[in-house]
């Protein structure tokens, strides 16, 4: 099938031209992001596929059925900027790539957490200027205190194994819960409790509207004094303006976000040559216990390989039969 990839990085092109020997599918790569104008260097492609910063809604959902779209196909685990329902009633098949490598966005996590709380970003900082002063960089240790996991899927629960590796406590708040996240002793409680327990919350939930905001001014100030936050799964998950006031207030000590929940025109472009004009992110950067990174706690070697075959094989599926395991139905 002829698959128009858009915004397509040379990362996204190398991989995909990997993989597609096999396949056999026509690539037709678009540098630039899919919208209604842009729609149409699709050409004549069968299927499009888009990456997590391409808003697809309705309308643009029906100019794609008009050009005759049969499948979207997303190169990612998140749906919530695709209008499922819309493509669902238009007849074009919505497939993701559910699980990529948990390992990478769990790993990630842990990552954050120590560069924070041992202040390593500060301290190479001050060695590289030769300065090697210990003041202000006293950390803590991880051994003994207590994690909370909000959402033990496939990526709560290797983030939860890590964890218990160091010799934490674990807490879990999940409506599914895991038995490899109980065999590690995982205690699991609702989010209040969660909040109020740990020192450090580590969130791993999809973003549904039942999670939009769930960390919000209430559930900040349940939290311990100087907890340390860390969130790699959706930006909308946590309320930023409130954030901020936590972090004003010193509530919060400890942030780490590889999400933000207006990331859209922000993330996977170079701006260093422009002034950032979202007031609400340039704040956060303004903080020294804050770390961001873009998006990138996916961005692994076996990550884009595992996304990039399951992608292939889902056209593929879906060329050969109609349909595809991987296949997105509302509700």
């Amino acid at each position: 099938m002829k698959i128009a990839v858009f915004n397509a990085r040379s990362y996204d092109k190398r991989y995909f031209d990997r993989y597609n020997r096999q396949h056999r599918h026509e690539l037709h790569y678009v540098d630039t992001h899919l919208d209604e104008q842009t729609l149409v260097l699709a050409d004549d492609a069968e299927v499009i596929c888009v990456f997590v910063n391409d808003p697809v809604p309705k309308p643009l959902l029906k100019r794609m059925r008009e050009r005759g779209i049969r499948m979207l196909a997303l190169r990612s685990a998140g749906f919530n900027h695709v209008d499922i329902a819309a493509a669902n009633e238009l007849g074009i098949l919505v497939a993701n790539v559910p699980g990529y490598s948990p390992y990478a966005v769990a790993e990630h996590a842990v990552g954050m957490i120590l560069a924070l709380i041992r202040r390593l970003v500060r301290a190479q900082a001050r060695v590289r200027e030769g300065n090697f002063s210990l003041e202000g960089l006293m950390g803590f240790d991880l051994h003994g205190k207590t994690v909370g996991i909000v959402g033990t899927g496939k990526i709560g629960s290797v983030f939860a194994r890590i964890m218990h590796g160091f010799g934490c406590e674990l807490l879990g708040c999940d409506p599914v819960e895991s038995e490899d996240c109980r065999t590690l002793g995982m205690r699991y409680v609702n989010f209040d409790t969660l909040c109020r327990n740990s020192d450090i919350i580590s969130l791993h939930c999809p973003l549904l509207p039942d999670t939009r905001h769930l960390v919000n001014e209430k559930a900040i100030s349940e939290m311990r004094d100087r907890v340390c936050l860390i969130n790699t799964s959706r930006g909308g998950v946590i309320d930023t303006a409130a954030i901020i006031r936590g972090l004003k207030s010193g509530k919060i000590g400890y942030l780490g976000l590889d999400v933000y929940e207006e990331e859209e025109d922000l993330f996977f472009e170079d701006h260093s040559d422009s002034v950032i004009s979202d007031d609400v992110f340039a704040r956060l950067l303004t903080f020294n216990n804050v770390m961001v990174t873009g998006h990138q706690a996916y961005f692994t070697h076996e990550a884009i390989s595992n996304i990039t075959r399951a992608t292939l094989e889902n056209v593929g599926e879906f060329e050969k039969t109609g349909n595809c395991t991987n296949r997105l139905v509302a509700g």
